[in-house]
């Protein structure tokens, strides 16, 4: 399914509220970043059926980007119903795009569990934190990813936090660990393995 293309503020914010979940991707026509991250989106988006995915050239689009203090492009933004959830900047893969969406659509049918509190904090180059992600889906542990490169706010915090800087790091049920620490994660969320 390819993106749809939206041409106001507006028109984002009538199908984000309708949406549990709604990708939009901010790009700029004749940019070849901006060309990069648009095609490997739509070659992502082939591959999804059930996502709500739009796309807005700022060329041609102006009032998208001030409302939500984009000043980059090409910048992926998340949202949950009507709240930015967020951002993802720069050209990805198409598999990085597609495991994004796949993930966040996880995420968003996970609402009803009454399971553990997990979140990762992980960045998209990490490759142990898709390792950690992948053991938490393996054993159908619901989970909200943070991707701390897109805000450097929620960086700060994890270092004051845990005094650490590396990722990953997951709280469960608000318990902090650094790492993919297996024995501490199988222990908090009473995980045999």
């Amino acid at each position: 399914m390819k993106p749809g293309i939206i041409h106001s503020l507006s028109e984002l914010s009538q199908i984000t509220a309708s949406n549990d979940r709604t990708f939009l991707l901010l790009y700029k026509s004749n940019s070849a970043t901006s060309g990069c991250a648009d095609s490997y989106l739509e070659e992502a988006s082939a591959k999804i059926d059930n996502a709500v995915i739009l796309k807005a050239d700022v060329v041609e689009v102006r009032d998208i980007h001030p409302a939500y203090g984009v000043d980059t492009v090409p910048s992926l933004l998340i949202f949950e119903k009507s709240a930015l959830k967020n951002i993802v900047k720069g050209c990805q893969t198409a598999s990085y795009y597609k495991d994004l969406i796949e993930n966040q659509l996880y995420q968003a049918s996970s609402t009803t569990s009454t399971g553990p509190s997990v979140t990762v904090y992980s960045t998209p180059t990490c490759s142990w934190c898709t390792t950690l992600k992948n053991y938490l889906r393996q054993h159908k542990v619901y989970f909200t990813d943070v991707d701390v490169s897109a805000n450097p706010e929620i960086a700060r915090d994890l270092v004051n936090r845990t005094g650490q800087t590396g990722v990953p790091q997951t709280e469960i049920n608000g318990e902090m660990v650094v790492g993919f620490d297996k024995a501490k994660i199988n222990r908090l969320l009473n995980i045999n393995g």
